[in-house]
């Protein structure tokens, strides 16, 4: 799942359901759970990290995150999801021009722990 726009997880995905909500969002509608999630950066407030920690506890949570630029707010989320219910979220930093090939729907592997993702064709 993929877009060239910035998404707020405060205000921006419902914590209950993994949705998107911001009706002025190109994925607007879509649900983001157990999915990779491209998106260029995170944008909005610190407690969007809060809303990344309840999707990890109630199993909605992406698959993986993929950012050309990650922000110390948004892997805090995923960071303390491991800690306290020992559950992952990668996030993998790639630069413009790879991202620039993420498209939604394509099948992709990501490899956190070395920093690169696999599109199949």
């Amino acid at each position: 799942m993929a877009s060239a726009h910035p998404i707020s997880f405060w205000g921006g995905v419902d914590p209950g359901t993994g949705r998107i909500i911001d009706p002025h969002h190109d994925l607007f509608g879509q649900n983001v759970s157990g999915k990779i999630l491209a998106f260029p950066f995170g944008k909005g407030s610190s407690t969007g990290s809060l809303i990344m920690l309840e999707l990890a506890r109630i199993n909605k949570a992406p698959a993986a995150i993929v950012n050309v630029r990650t922000e110390p707010i948004l892997a805090t989320g995923p960071i303390v999801s491991k800690h306290f219910y020992g559950k992952q979220i990668p996030i993998v930093t790639i630069d413009e021009a790879s991202f620039d090939l993420m498209e939604t729907g394509k099948l992709a592997l990501v490899n956190a722990t070395e920093g690169y993702i696999i599109l199949e064709d």
